[in-house]
């Protein structure tokens, strides 16, 4: 369990300081994120937190001075539980006290480059101008309503998210659906009626692990569906190996035309084929897994979507939307922007909202061959597609 002092955060220890254990689960299950304890793990521990104040990606750079960089939008976050990870690295010696001062310092450019470090260029970083935080395991629920109504015009905290919007969506993770009942449904349900909420999610089927039964899974992936549906909000889904059943479910009971996010999308690109195709409103979600040379069937989804709109009369856009699932997923790509890390080449403690620019990068090269596209030109395709999706 991680620790720190309830005295440095608003809200109780035991849910700032333990990042969601569903999360924590499912994440560090997936077969693209390195062992545990592993010798580049422990390195990290030699990382100074200012590392993770990451200098301005190399596009920002290119800009103009009059020029702003593209929007950032994290569209699927665990920002408690990056916290949690964070200050359980950190502790006592951690610069962010709150989870509102990491928001800022790691997801918003400062007004000043104040540690003279002129290679960084601090302040012409990309800006993280909203997240979708999910909150997927009912016993990390205690306290959502103060991080949701902290960032609801008119709060008092409205200014300490620094200009980013803060939405969130909420959902029982397959891995928790034996823990799904009458109580917890309630929650969701009020939930929903928040003015952040933004989705219903996320949720879905997983066999890579039986954390809960495979008919235990689709009884209640089911029936969130079915109630998301019925008070008309957008879905956000995770699936892992378990493609037949997904695509039955969703086809069963979710209409055609509903806005459906696909979460960190790594299975077959068949499969991400017939649900783009059966559902015109649905996206792809990208983290920064893409990046990883174990995982081909991203990089082959997003040529295909390439191809698909260079060949669409209508110059249709790609349909995907850039995430971090932080603290997971680091970009394998922003190491040789951290020359700081030196030659041992040490592994991050964790991702946040900030490193969405690598892994738009990462896009923009894997779809080269069909689309011409910038970082730039990513970054703002998945805010459309975000403001489309979460009307964020």
């Amino acid at each position: 369990m991680l620790r720190c002092r309830p005295a440095l955060v608003s809200l109780p220890v035991r849910l700032i300081a333990r990042p969601c254990s569903t999360a924590s689960k499912y994440a560090g299950a997936r077969k693209f994120q390195p062992m545990a304890k592993s010798k580049k793990q422990k390195a990290a521990n030699a990382i100074p937190e200012s590392v993770l104040s990451l200098p301005a990606h190399a596009s920002a750079l290119e800009l103009a001075a009059d020029q702003e960089p593209a929007p950032v939008i994290d569209t699927h976050t665990h920002l408690l539980s990056t916290y949690g990870w964070y200050k359980s690295k950190y502790k006592d010696d951690a610069a962010c006290q709150t989870i509102w001062d990491f928001v800022r310092t790691m997801c918003m450019p400062p007004a000043s480059d104040v540690e003279a470090d002129a290679a960084k260029q601090r302040t012409r970083r990309h800006k993280v101008t909203s997240m979708v935080d999910v909150w997927c395991e009912p016993a990390s629920w205690l306290n959502w309503r103060e991080i949701a109504d902290s960032a609801v015009e008119g709060s008092p905290q409205k200014a300490d998210w620094g200009g980013c919007e803060y939405w969130f969506a909420m959902g029982v993770h397959p891995h928790e659906a034996k823990h799904y009942d009458d109580k917890v449904e309630g929650q969701i349900l009020e939930a929903m009626k928040h003015p952040r909420s933004v989705s219903w999610g996320e949720i879905g089927l997983d066999y890579h692990y039986s954390f809960s039964e495979h008919d235990v899974q689709q009884r209640v992936f089911r029936r969130q569906l079915q109630l998301a549906v019925s008070l008309e909000k957008p879905i956000t889904i995770h699936t892992r190996e378990a493609e037949e059943d997904t695509e039955r479910i969703m086809k069963e009971v979710i209409p055609r035309d509903w806005k459906i996010h696909i979460h960190c999308f790594t299975d077959s690109p068949d499969f991400a084929e017939r649900l783009l195709d059966h559902f015109p409103n649905l996206y792809i979600g990208i983290t920064g897994v893409v990046t990883y040379t174990s995982n081909l069937n991203t990089s082959e989804i997003l040529r295909r979507l390439a191809k698909s709109a260079t060949s669409s009369e209508t110059g249709k856009p790609l349909r995907i939307l850039l995430e971090t699932d932080a603290p997971y997923m680091t970009p394998s790509n922003i190491y040789p922007s951290l020359p700081e890390l030196g030659a041992k080449n040490p592994r991050l403690p964790l991702c946040h909202p900030g490193m969405i620019p690598w892994t738009a990068e990462f896009v923009s090269n894997v779809v080269k061959d069909f689309q011409s596209l910038s970082t730039d030109a990513v970054l703002r395709a998945s805010a459309a597609n975000a403001a489309h999706m979460y009307s964020v």
